[in-house]
């Protein structure tokens, strides 16, 4: 956060929100997106009981991001301007990103996080396309000793890339992942500002 200020709701819940800087990189294997950019967001925590919480952030905002194409099925060449399906496209990026963290105790965190890019024609190297690039990915940790533990993760890429002289382009990618965790907090992350709260073992 860039700068911003601090609020509660309650007495469970206390968060920050203002203004966010942002840096992304995601590359699929197929396809690949980078944007820097400025967001307008929120981050905070929400107690649901004595042991269990959830963590989240949302934001919006706009940046100059770059994406397209590597390889793979229905890729056209590139047209003779140097336009169409091919790495990088650049323009300005509206975007968009949530994250949701579910704290079950100091053993099991369930994270997802959803972030959109839609490269646009504004400011752009050429201008006749635009990109619009999703990723949705969902995480299950569990704390097996100490920081150490295991994570079970799954990531949706899709890509859809317009241009006028070429055909309209689809693509998307899923992997599932398992992989071991070096745990930051034994309590994930969570922050306890109750009264008579004790830290976790």
């Amino acid at each position: 956060m860039l700068f911003g200020t601090d609020y509660e709701l309650g007495a469970n819940y206390r968060g920050i929100w203002g203004l966010y800087g942002t840096y992304e990189y995601v590359a699929p294997q197929i396809f690949r997106v980078s944007s820097t950019a400025a967001a307008l967001g929120t981050t905070g925590q929400w107690w649901l009981s004595r042991s269990i919480a959830v963590q989240g952030t949302a934001l919006a905002g706009v940046g100059y991001g770059g994406g397209g194409v590597i390889h793979g099925a229905g890729v056209a060449q590139t047209g003779v301007l140097g336009d169409g399906q091919r790495d990088y496209h650049y323009g300005m990026t509206p975007q968009g990103e949530i994250q949701l963290r579910l704290i079950l105790g100091n053993r099991v965190s369930l994270d997802t996080t959803f972030r959109e890019y839609y490269i646009s024609r504004v400011a752009a190297t050429e201008s006749t396309g635009s990109e619009d690039i999703s990723r949705a990915d969902t995480a299950l940790t569990f704390r097996i000793y100490n920081l150490h533990g295991i994570t079970l993760r799954y990531s949706e890429a899709t890509r859809n890339g317009r241009y006028a002289t070429l055909p309209n382009s689809h693509q998307s990618l899923g992997t599932f992942s398992i992989g071991y965790t070096l745990i930051g907090q034994t309590r994930f992350g969570v922050v306890d500002w109750r009264s008579g709260a004790t830290a976790a073992p």
